[in-house]
């Protein structure tokens, strides 16, 4: 049974579930001190740590996997060579936007070309293909159950159990014009999962950054979004161009704000990217760090994913690739 759940947004506000950045930080400079995964570039998508320590890397035609040493061990989902015995075959990914893994293995691809969210056992046979126009976000959950976001659906976020059946759908988009269309475009949103089954909606177009905390059932529980003066001018410059495309009622088309966020799984903490410049939040909403982030030579990172592991962050771009960064947040810990 489909379940439609509504957010407790005045509830939450009451109870004091909103969390705004603290104003004042600091920017520090940050500089990788690696590149890893020699050879990926353009086309990266996405960067996942499965609980077996491996790395699984989408590229938009395949996840690629690396062992804890960073060397390639497998591909799931890319096109069949000519010279694949039926034994090393994979059903191929059309066009993948993101991938997750759940605690058992399994690789859920969001097939934007394809119409479909793929599942993949950890031996990357195809499991299902469960039928979803555009989705542009995954995120694993707990049961077998996935959260997937979509280009257009009227909720942002839709849960299908471990059999494909659509489960429950969740979260209304943002409003900032009297056009639904510009509404739901604005609303975009990538996700994350942690270790409680709290999913994280990242909006990626709104003029203040925003990353919204709902429990597994959708209802809302923080907003964390970042409101400091420097982010002023960039948020006002989004909502004029609002305003503009909503008098010349075209098709909506924006630029991102947030290439990238994501969520430490363990605790909870909050990663977002606005290009180079990467904000640390703790699991309350306060902002704890701003970093400009650099490659190894000075070339400034756009961040287009984000992995957050105990000792090291992996921050990637397309198309310059994977770079390893020590912890900035874990400099001065003894």
């Amino acid at each position: 049974m489909k379940i439609a759940v509504t957010w407790c947004v005045l509830a939450c506000a009451a109870s004091g579930a909103f969390a705004q950045s603290e104003p004042g930080q600091l920017e520090d400079q940050v500089t990788a001190t690696k590149r890893v995964f020699a050879g990926i570039g353009p086309g990266l998508r996405a960067v996942k740590l499965g609980v077996d320590g491996r790395t699984y890397v989408l590229t938009g035609t395949g996840v690629l996997i690396f062992d804890k040493q960073d060397k390639q061990a497998m591909v799931i989902g890319a096109s069949v060579t000519a010279s694949a015995t039926g034994k090393d075959a994979r059903s191929a990914i059309t066009y993948g936007q993101d991938c997750d893994v759940d605690a058992q293995g399994r690789v859920y691809v969001a097939d934007y070309g394809a119409n479909a969210v793929e599942v993949f056992s950890a031996e990357g046979t195809l499991l299902r293909s469960i039928a979803v126009k555009a989705p542009v976000s995954v995120a694993a959950l707990t049961d077998g159950e996935v959260a997937v976001t979509t280009l257009r659906e009227p909720r942002l976020v839709t849960i299908f159990d471990k059999n494909g059946r659509d489960v429950r759908e969740f979260g209304d988009p943002e409003q900032f014009s009297d056009r639904a269309d510009l509404n739901r475009f604005l609303s975009i949103g990538s996700l994350a999962a942690d270790a409680k089954d709290h999913l994280y909606y990242a909006f990626l177009y709104v003029p203040e950054p925003m990353v919204r905390q709902f429990d597994r059932n959708g209802y809302s529980q923080l907003d964390i979004e970042y409101t400091a003066l420097d982010a002023y001018p960039e948020a006002q410059a989004v909502r004029r161009e609002i305003k503009v495309q909503e008098k010349r009622g075209s098709t909506p088309m924006f630029k991102k704000v947030m290439t990238a966020a994501t969520v430490e799984h363990a605790n909870g903490e909050v990663w977002m990217a606005l290009g180079n410049t990467l904000l640390h939040f703790d699991s309350e909403g306060t902002r704890m760090g701003t970093y400009q982030i650099y490659t190894p030579d000075g070339v400034r990172l756009e961040a287009n994913t984000i992995l957050v592991e105990p000792e090291r962050l992996l921050i990637g771009s397309d198309p310059l690739g994977i770079f390893a960064f020590d912890r900035p947040d874990k400099k001065n810990q003894p």
